[in-house]
């Protein structure tokens, strides 16, 4: 055989031996199990303290603006990106409530200068009582003079640019992550309803508390490859009150933050409330319980971090919707007149703004646009978020309907509109079945269809039960 042609027949094999080995090479790279370590977490936090004295949400006896701070509020974010380059943020603050349409002016905000949509945000309130007035939320129960409204619009005009410029950071701050979850156990909480708040240091000794409680700590840890823990999530289904001061304070879930972020040097820790609107920590009323309960509630977190927790492995799977939620039957305008003239302050308050809507072309709704979310987290996790005050039977039926393993509950998320009763409660009445409506602006109680209409939609997002 000829020299040159030799050679150009030994070219052409290697030529084609080379072509084989990328064709290969390339198939097992598309089909290489995705791993933990394929994951960028991104994570920011800003302080949320008001600067000036103004009004305080969560209890409708405070007659004044507060008057100092006792720990700082915060907005912390953690930005999550998964293999396939799908992103998720996380927005915690240290607040009673959101109303609606801060919920959505933020989300607008986030999808033009970010391209996240809807469904890729979550915004969480601590519910703590001892934070600032926002936007309209429970509006019904505040009597505000021009000062003190305006200072409430500044405050929640400032509050959104600074949660919009806190998700840039986030993603700009995106490094290569581990992910992992488990969850911890917790027995601050007490159900209020079932158990006279005097009573509970005697019957919690004589373990003869009674009524439904969710005592599960759920936690996220987001590790570099190294190993070095950067963010911590965690979540319990109790309410915030446990001081009825005039001190701005995260109460015992800033508590648990500060503890957590001192143990944990250079890690960002969030919380999430659960389904606790019919759960209370007691007893309480002193800086020192909150303190408490907070340095509990880190301990569950830490035992937690310190066990075997399951890797996130698989790809984010982010839903958004928003369920018709059906009230009872509305009031007529004549209904209203007579109600803003009667002597219960808080019930003429709420008339006289359904009033205002409704001579500004504004008719009363029938429904209300309720929030629902579910994320999953690789192939296992899944993550329901819930707007409003959610009572912990919604926790427990929906644990038990996914899998109690794999699923946590948030509620208090993207709009705090009213309490949200399970039929059980709706039907026993009280302040969590109805009475609370009033403070929220709400024309009514929900319909007996509330607690169906709500599961229903959970599960229009979640169609698939893990064993």
């Amino acid at each position: 055989m000829d020299y040159s042609v030799q050679m150009q027949t030994i070219s052409s094999a290697i030529s084609s031996a080379i072509w084989r080995f990328c064709a290969l090479a390339a198939i097992m790279l598309l089909s290489a199990p995705v791993h933990a370590g394929d994951w960028r977490a991104g994570t920011a936090s800003i302080k949320i303290t008001p600067e000036r004295p103004m009004w305080m949400s969560g209890y409708a006896s405070r007659d004044r603006p507060a008057e100092g701070t006792s720990i700082d509020l915060w907005a912390k974010v953690l930005l999550l990106e998964d293999p396939q380059g799908t992103r998720a943020a996380l927005i915690t603050l240290d607040l009673v409530g959101i109303d609606r349409d801060f919920s959505q002016r933020v989300c607008t905000e986030l999808r033009e200068k970010f391209s996240l949509e809807r469904r890729q945000v979550a915004l969480c309130v601590s519910h703590t009582h001892s934070g600032p007035v926002v936007g309209s939320n429970l509006m019904a129960m505040y009597s505000l003079d021009e000062t003190q409204r305006q200072l409430i619009v500044d405050y929640t005009a400032d509050l959104q640019t600074k949660i919009v410029n806190l998700v840039g950071r986030a993603i700009a701050g995106l490094a290569p992550a581990k992910i992992a979850w488990g969850t911890g156990h917790s027995t601050i909480a007490v159900n209020r309803r079932n158990n006279k708040e005097p009573d509970v240091p005697r019957l919690r000794e004589q373990g003869a508390l009674v009524g439904p409680v969710d005592y599960d700590v759920p936690v996220l840890s987001v590790r570099r490859p190294t190993g070095e823990l950067t963010a911590i999530v965690f979540g319990y289904a109790c309410h915030a009150t446990v001081l009825p001061f005039f001190d701005w304070s995260g109460d015992y879930p800033g508590f648990a933050q500060i503890e957590l972020e001192r143990a944990h040097p250079g890690t960002l820790a969030l919380f999430f409330a659960g389904c606790g609107a019919d759960q209370n920590p007691l007893p309480r009323r002193s800086v020192d319980l909150a303190r408490e309960y907070g340095r509990s509630l880190a301990q569950s977190v830490d035992a937690t971090l310190a066990g075997v927790m399951a890797p996130v492995e698989g790809a984010l799977d982010l839903q958004y919707s928003e369920c018709p939620l059906a009230l009872a039957d509305l009031p007529t305008r004549d209904d209203l007149v007579t109600q803003s003239q009667g002597t219960d302050k808080y019930v003429a308050q709420r008339a006289r703004l359904l009033l205002k809507q409704i001579d500004a072309g504004q008719p009363l709704s029938p429904i209300y646009p309720y929030p629902i979310q579910h994320w999953r987290l690789g192939g296992d996790l899944q993550w329901v978020l819930l707007g409003g005050e959610v009572v912990v039977d919604y926790s427990l039926r929906l644990k038990r309907e996914l899998g109690r393993e794999r699923t946590w509950v948030a509620a208090y998320a993207n709009d705090v509109m009213a309490y949200i009763p399970s039929l059980r409660v709706l039907k026993e009445g009280g302040y969590e079945g109805g009475g609370a409506m009033v403070y929220y602006g709400l024309p009514t109680v929900w319909s007996p269809a509330v607690e169906e209409s709500i599961v229903t939609g959970v599960h229009a997002l979640a169609p698939r039960r893990h064993p």
